[in-house]
């Protein structure tokens, strides 16, 4: 038989949907189990269940400002021409209370944060009165409870405060702290291997011989797997052959993903499919209607790990990869897969051949209808620098050959920077 032949029933027989080929991706794709962390190291994990506070926020009557702290009746029909005379008797700052209780007809300084002294129903702020040694002219009269916040206002003691799932950003951490988390329940992050091959490979550091080329892919990968939460263990290049490429797909299937970019297609070169057979690995998928992207590969290890055979053109790579490993790295974490998503109008009209979506680079603008889609001028799978400040893929369907201005499409939010996700 010929190799014409043998790659021509290599071929997939129907190159599947996008969505149908997320939808086998995810289903694949489980929630990690928890482990606890020191609340040092937890920015930027997932909180694994809900968590309740041991504490209340505040944790005590404290003044929203600077000012006295007093009785309410004491002010009554206080004005600037017949202002309240009130005994001065001490004073509380933050962490340091003042000591006693208050009367009728007396007054303790206090600042922002300071715990509102006992007696006291209310503080007047510092602008409406005026200080003569041990009295103070109070100039306006104050309701009970003016400018007091409450013990527990923020949380109280066994109130849900964050839900499981939450990506644990600045404002997170902080309420962690401010509860006494001191170790969060987090869930585990998915290790994730990356795999580039091909003998033309060089990476940054390496002269560049006749019809060699550098690696782009082992840094845009594994940027793209440790932004959405995953532990990059092994980023390796492999060699054009059947021997390395099986060694190296050995070693690197344990984890809970392995990603290969390059060498899934049909050509005499291409060995990624033949060693993922003989290493067990259950092809679920070979061949999306999708451009970048058709040769794109998914199966399932025999441990159980996800194996993502990416085009090699470095777009390419990073578009299958959003599109396919993203939502599941989402559902190892507990978040939702769609939350990347959402729509846009296009901005100007666009067409293609029917027969397979374009997965195309946009930006986005925000305009009083929602947001509105321009895509960029460059869209060949070799151009990675049209990633360059692309907001999103706009989604174009399998079957539209031609979609006017303002007609709305999917997009696939891209991650901010490249290092970190939008939602």
């Amino acid at each position: 038989m010929s190799l014409a032949a043998i790659i021509g029933g290599m071929k997939p027989a129907k190159l599947i949907e996008i969505e149908r080929a997320r939808e086998l991706v995810l289903a694949a794709a489980a929630p990690l189990d928890a482990e606890k962390i020191p609340l040092d190291e937890a920015l930027g994990r997932v909180l694994a269940d809900e968590l309740s506070s041991p504490e209340q926020v505040p944790a005590f009557d404290n003044s929203a400002m600077d000012g006295f702290a007093l009785l309410s009746a004491d002010t009554r029909g206080a004005t600037p021409e017949s202002p309240a005379s009130l005994q001065v008797v001490g004073e509380s700052r933050a962490g340091h209370p003042a000591s006693g209780s208050l009367a009728p007809g007396e007054a303790i300084a206090i600042s922002t944060g300071a715990m509102v002294p006992d007696g006291a129903d209310a503080v007047i702020r510092v602008e409406d009165t005026r200080r003569q040694g041990d009295t103070v002219a109070v100039s306006a009269a104050v309701e009970p409870g003016g400018s007091i916040r409450r013990a527990g206002e923020d949380i109280e003691i066994g109130a849900p405060v964050i839900g499981g799932g939450t990506l644990i950003g600045a404002a997170e951490w902080g309420v962690l702290a401010s509860v006494a988390a001191v170790e969060p329940s987090v869930v585990r992050r998915p290790r994730v291997a990356v795999l580039a091959t091909g003998d033309e490979l060089r990476g940054p550091g390496e002269s560049l011989g006749p019809g060699q080329i550098r690696n782009s892919s082992s840094w845009t990968v594994p940027a793209l797997a440790t932004a959405y939460g995953a532990e990059v263990t092994v980023t390796t290049k492999v060699a054009d052959t059947p021997e390395a490429t099986r060694e190296a797909l050995d070693q690197a299937l344990g984890g809970e993903m392995t990603v290969i970019c390059g060498g899934v297609s049909v050509g005499e070169h291409d060995h990624v499919k033949g060693a993922l057979s003989d290493l067990g690995v259950e092809q679920i998928f070979w061949g999306v209607a999708l451009r970048p992207g058709k040769p794109t590969f998914f199966g399932r290890a025999a441990g159980g790990g996800l194996v993502l055979g990416l085009p090699g053109n470095p777009v390419s790579a990073m578009v299958t990869f959003l599109l396919f490993a993203r939502p599941a790295l989402l559902r190892m974490a507990g978040r939702d897969p769609e939350s990347v998503r959402t729509t846009a109008a296009l901005s100007a009209p666009t067409s293609k051949p029917s027969g397979r979506a374009h997965a195309a680079r946009c930006s986005l603008t925000l305009t009083s209808t929602g947001w509105k889609a321009e895509l960029m001028p460059h869209q060949g799978s070799h151009v990675l620098t049209s990633m360059i400040g692309a907001d999103a893929l706009a989604l174009i369907p399998t079957d539209a050959e031609s979609l006017e201005a303002g007609e709305r499409v999917v997009v696939e939010l891209l991650p901010e920077g490249g290092v970190g996700s939008r939602r």
